[in-house]
């Protein structure tokens, strides 16, 4: 019997929308799907406790963010997301707005995800600025 798989879009704002869609495995991260299509995105810790993977949940199965592309998402991450352990790195109102640690999430459904650094940086605060 062939393993249940979801479409997941990539996309970069940084890089003027780029895409890639992969194909997630019922049984793997959408991290674990990206290093085997050869798409590279940022993660350090693999266990849900460090953010760097973090992402953020535009569309799920056909429903579009009620904030839109540009602002952040009021889709529940939970219907459309699993975990493999608790996501640390992510307070409530991360996951209420959208945020996903792909490093240990395991898509329920295809969705489109915004991904790379500045996704990262939308939940730190910078002093520096």
């Amino acid at each position: 019997m062939a393993k249940q798989h979801h479409d997941v879009t990539l996309e970069w704002p940084d890089a003027d929308r780029e895409t890639r869609t992969v194909a997630v495995d019922e049984d793997e991260t959408v991290l674990e799907a990206a290093e085997r299509a050869d798409i590279a995105l940022p993660f350090g810790c693999r266990t849900g406790a460090c953010g760097t993977c973090t992402g953020r949940l535009l569309e799920a199965d056909g429903a579009e963010s009620a904030a839109g592309d540009d602002e952040r998402g009021t889709i529940d991450v939970t219907d459309a997301f699993s975990y493999r352990r608790s996501p640390r790195a992510l307070k409530d109102r991360h996951r209420a707005d959208g945020y996903v640690l792909l490093c240990i999430a395991s898509p329920r459904v295809g969705c489109r995800i915004a991904v790379g650094a500045s996704v990262h940086t939308e939940l730190v605060d910078n002093p520096w600025k």
